[in-house]
């Protein structure tokens, strides 16, 4: 799995740069969990520009960092996911917790209010 992770301030940015199945979830949890661990983030943000595919274990990977990062009291926003992924997104329900951006400065001011 690469995935590329870079911060902005208190927010972590994950790139996942190929597609997520149950093959990738287990590395992608870990990765995200030592670096929540290790720093001082307080959201996340789940960059999909290059992923095409997702089965359920990509949603649990979501839906999990998302409780751990309400737990800190921060907040989490997904970034860039194509047609596809959003209609994932959106037959989960996982929009309905977690906010969709096109614009990384949109998601990132979203986090200040």
């Amino acid at each position: 799995m690469d995935v590329k992770l870079s911060k902005k301030g208190t927010t972590l940015i994950i790139r996942i740069m190929e597609d997520m199945d149950h093959h990738s979830a287990q590395y992608l949890r870990q990765k995200i969990d030592s670096e929540l661990v290790k720093s001082t983030v307080k959201n996340i943000i789940f960059d999909f520009s290059c992923v095409n595919f997702m089965d359920s274990s990509g949603i649990g990977v979501i839906v999990g960092r998302y409780k751990n990062i309400q737990k800190l009291n921060g907040k989490a926003a997904i970034l860039n996911a194509n047609p596809k992924i959003m209609q994932i997104f959106e037959m989960s329900g996982i929009l309905k917790i977690i906010p969709a951006y096109n614009d990384l400065d949109a998601a990132i001011s979203s986090m200040c209010s």
